[in-house]
């Protein structure tokens, strides 16, 4: 579970459109959803993130997002 605390920031499922997240905004990640978050190219974004435990989920840092994803960002 991501919450957007402060700033501006995107979270975005792998094959999906990226969603904008500001203060107040949540949301739900099932385990095994592949997905970024990370802050607006002209702002800083705070988050807090909440992983339930579980049997056999997890955290698995995959690739970085490409300068060229990135960049299509407002």
């Amino acid at each position: 579970m991501l919450i957007c605390v402060g700033g501006r920031g995107y979270y975005q499922e792998w094959g999906s459109d990226a969603v904008e997240m500001t203060p107040g905004k949540v949301i739900n990640i099932p385990a095994g959803v592949k997905h970024w978050h990370g802050a607006a190219p002209d702002v800083w974004f705070s988050h807090l993130a909440i992983e339930v435990a579980g049997e056999e989920a997890g955290t698995e840092w995959l690739e970085a997002v490409s300068d060229e994803d990135y960049g299509k960002l407002k």
